[in-house]
């Protein structure tokens, strides 16, 4: 099946779902390889993980069926913490002698990483890889930057609505089916239960805010001849944010605890159940799970303006690319190939939940596991992305969203002044990123 029948234009790269961009490397003059070595060790940064064990599994698996058909080809990985890898990136884009020959990367980080000169252009050998076929056009998108490809997408990951079955039991209600009834639901349940949250919300919780903008027509940003410019306040986003905002109050979740919470942690409130609803990842179903909520919670597809749509979700998700100073490319796009490939995916799946970005493996995974059935439907209904700018990390990194919901639910500033105003600071940021 496809993710998405319907792929918003020009975007392309798709952000991890619990990834915080940062700002990127400045541009270096030249990294790019000097031979294509085809022997000797390759050197792999992958993400730690919480819990990072059964991914360990899973990796030392595919390195030792490289190792196997590659005689005379090493594989050392070594797991590198998500909160500094832009340190290290960077550090690694710039001195070519010590850095890896592969990384994974959140594909918000594609478009900065590209215009650094970090990664290599694998269009070529992406095109003739038979397996590569059934890649999902949206997890393409998160490796491409103009007409290039530069790695293999990983995982995807999307949101949806998580919701307390038995306090929807109680009150005699079903899970909402429009975005008015998702904001009418939310403020029922927290006048008839003052204890919870109706709908958890967090005004730092960008990719949680953006279907609600997306759903209204709304867009972050539009572009023109390579050029971006900011379109947080036109007037369709401008309606998006206002049913975002209009969340934060006594009457579901009070600015004064949710204005600075980010999706984490409203995901935790309601795995802790201090919440009726949130909008939450495939990949909260564990720390969900894991609370005392568990056995009493299902998962619908957030719901969009329509009765019965669902809202456009920001997707998220991870690649694996080769460095371009990599002296053993033959042998790191083959690695690449053994890290991300079909078997690769669908281990990854059984041991971490991450979902595949094959139709086909995905496919299987949601019959294996009915939690997944209402993530492969909101990826279906089509997903959304963030810019294909490297101005992107720079944006997310300053926090120009959030200030902005901040600002609005602390009343400091209304709609129109708030949007504006982080629309200047997103036109300076793509000015400056060229």
């Amino acid at each position: 099946m496809k993710l998405s029948a319907r792929i918003a234009a020009p975007v392309a790269a798709l952000v991890l779902a619990g990834l915080t961009a940062t700002a990127c490397a400045p541009q270096t003059s030249d990294t790019s390889a000097k031979g294509d070595e085809k022997s000797g060790t390759l050197r792999v940064w992958l993400f730690q993980e919480v819990g990072n064990k059964p991914k360990e599994k899973v990796v030392d698996d595919a390195v030792a069926a490289f190792e196997k058909s590659h005689e005379g080809a090493k594989v050392e990985i070594e797991y590198i913490p998500v909160d500094t890898r832009a340190q290290r990136i960077k550090a690694a884009f710039n001195d070519p002698k010590s850095a890896p020959d592969l990384i994974e990367y959140g594909n918000s980080d594609t478009a900065g990483y590209v215009k650094d000169g970090g990664l290599a252009d694998v269009t070529e050998e992406f095109g003739a890889w038979e397996e590569a076929k059934d890649t999902d056009p949206i997890a393409k998108q998160s490796v491409t930057v103009g007409d290039k490809v530069y790695g293999a997408p990983f995982f995807v990951g999307v949101r949806a609505l998580y919701y307390r079955t038995d306090v929807f039991k109680d009150l005699g209600i079903e899970p909402p089916k429009s975005q008015a009834e998702l904001i009418s639901t939310a403020k029922k349940i927290r006048k008839e239960k003052p204890d919870l949250y109706g709908l958890a919300v967090g005004g730092a919780y960008t990719y949680g805010a953006m279907p609600f903008i997306w759903s209204h027509g709304g867009e972050i940003a539009g572009e023109s001849g390579g050029t971006y410019k900011s379109a947080i306040n036109s007037e369709k986003a401008r309606k998006g944010i206002e049913a975002y905002t209009s969340l934060f109050g006594d009457d579901n979740c009070p600015a004064a605890k949710c204005a600075s919470m980010g999706g984490n942690a409203t995901v935790t409130a309601f795995a802790s159940g201090k919440a009726a609803m949130a909008i939450g990842g495939d990949f909260s179903h564990a720390a969900v799970e894991a609370g005392s909520v568990k056995g009493k919670y299902a998962v619908v597809p957030l719901p969009g303006i329509a009765p019965n749509s669902i809202a456009p979700a920001f997707a998220g998700g991870n690649n694996i690319g080769v460095l371009k100073s990599s002296s053993h490319r033959t042998l790191a796009v083959d690695l690449m190939k053994s890290l991300t490939g079909k078997k690769t995916q669908a281990e990854m799946f059984d041991a971490m939940g991450f979902l595949p970005t094959y139709t086909d493996v995905l496919d299987n995974a949601a019959k294996k596991q009915p939690f997944v059935a209402p993530f492969v439907q909101t990826l279906g209904a089509g997903a959304k992305f963030v810019p294909a700018s490297p101005a992107w990390g720079q944006i997310d990194a300053s926090l120009v969203l959030p200030n902005m919901f901040q600002e609005i639910v602390s009343g400091r500033k209304d709609v129109a002044q708030a949007s504006d105003d982080a629309a200047k600071k997103m036109d300076a940021a793509f000015t400056d990123a060229g």
